[in-house]
C-alpha cells in the first residue's frame, strides 16, 4: 500500500483536532486526477467544518481530511479524463475536501492548467475566492457597467478578486477594508474606499445597486440587492433598508472553463492574488487558527511539496 502525510480530523472541536497522520494514497476513479499538492488554500470553510458551524456540509464520516482548493502536478488520470495528462502544473478546487495532504482526488472539471505566471502557494490562493466573486456578481448580481457595487471585505480571498472584476466590468467600486489594507483594496481598483474600523458604512453609502457581504455579521447598506457569501443575511435589517437579500452559495460543480478563463486573466497581468501568510502542512492548526481571526489580506497557505 503507497502511503502519504495528510491532515486528519477525528471529531469536530478547536484546531487540536487537526493531526499529521500517515495514511493511504487514493485512487483515481472515474472522472477523478490525483493530484500531487504543492499547495493547499487555508479556507473559512474548513475550520468552520471542523468545529461543527456548517450543518449542511458536514463530512458524513470520520477521520477527513479537510481543505477544498490547491495548486499541483497531475499524479495520475483516472477513466474518462482526457482533459488533462500526468505531469501537468493544475490548479482547483475539490468540494469533497481532502486538500491538506501530499495526494489529492479532484475532480477533472474542476481543474485547470495553473498559470504560469505564479508560484503554486500563489496558485493555490487563487480556486475558490475568484469562482465566488465571479459567480456572485455576473451570475447571481447580474453587475453591469455602471453600476454602484458595495464590496464587504475588499482584502479578504474573495473579495480582492471582486475588486478587479467589478472594476473591469465598469462598475464603480465601493468596499470596506481595515486601515493597513486601504492602498492595497484600492491598488486593485477601489474607487472608494471606507476603513472600517474609522467609518460605519450606512452612514456613507446609500443608493448603490448591489452589495456583496464576504464578512457576515452586522455590516450592511442600504442597496438595491445584496448578497452575501458568508453567512445567512439579517432579514430584519433588510427589511428596514428596503433590500433584497440573497445567501449565495457559489456553484462547484463544473468550473473548468471559468479556472481557465482566470488563469489567462492572472497570465495577461490583468488579475493579481496575495498570500496572507504561508504554513507547512505540520502548521495546519497554526493555520486555521490564523483564518478564524479574520481580517488579512488574501489567502492563506499551506505549502505542502
Amino acid at each position: 500500500m503507497t502511503t502519504m502525510r495528510a491532515i486528519q480530523v477525528h471529531t469536530y472541536g478547536d484546531a487540536t483536532q487537526l493531526h499529521l497522520e500517515e495514511i493511504a494514497q487514493p485512487v483515481p476513479g472515474e472522472g477523478e486526477v490525483l493530484v500531487r499538492v504543492h499547495a493547499s488554500g487555508v479556507n473559512a470553510l474548513d475550520w468552520k467544518i471542523r468545529s461543527g458551524m456548517m450543518k449542511s456540509v458536514m463530512p458524513s464520516t470520520f477521520p477527513y481530511v479537510p481543505g477544498i482548493e490547491l495548486a499541483g502536478v497531475v499524479e495520475r488520470v483516472g477513466p474518462g479524463v482526457t482533459t488533462l495528462r500526468p505531469g501537468q502544473a493544475v490548479f482547483g478546487h475539490t468540494m469533497a475536501g481532502g486538500t491538506y495532504a501530499e495526494y489529492c482526488l479532484v475532480p477533472a472539471q474542476t481543474l485547470a492548467p495553473k498559470p504560469t505566471a505564479l508560484s503554486f502557494d500563489e496558485a493555490a490562493t487563487v480556486p475558490i475566492g475568484a469562482v465566488a466573486a465571479w459567480q456572485a456578481l455576473f451570475d447571481e448580481g447580474q453587475l453591469q457597467a455602471g453600476q454602484r457595487v458595495l464590496i464587504l471585505g475588499g482584502s479578504g480571498g474573495v473579495g480582492l478578486f471582486a475588486i478587479q472584476f467589478a472594476h473591469r466590468q465598469g462598475a464603480q467600486v465601493i468596499t470596506t477594508t481595515s486601515t493597513s489594507n486601504v492602498a492595497f483594496v484600492r491598488s486593485l481598483g477601489a474607487d472608494v474606499v471606507l476603513d472600517y474600523t474609522q467609518t460605519r458604512v450606512e452612514d456613507e453609502v446609500h443608493q448603490v445597486d448591489l452589495v456583496l457581504d464576504t464578512v457576515g455579521g452586522e455590516g450592511t447598506a442600504s442597496a438595491l440587492v445584496t448578497l452575501t457569501t458568508a453567512g445567512q443575511p439579517d432579514e430584519r435589517q433588510a427589511q428596514a433598508l428596503g433590500v433584497r437579500t440573497a445567501f449565495f452559495s457559489a456553484q462547484m460543480g463544473d468550473t473548468a472553463q471559468l479556472l481557465t478563463t482566470v488563469s489567462r486573466l492572472i497570465d495577461e497581468g490583468q488579475l493579481r492574488t496575495s498570500i496572507a501568510a504561508t504554513f507547512s502542512l505540520s502548521e495546519a492548526a497554526k493555520a486555521q487558527e490564523l483564518s478564524q481571526r479574520g481580517h488579512g489580506r488574501g489567502r492563506i497557505i499551506l505549502h505542502i511539496a
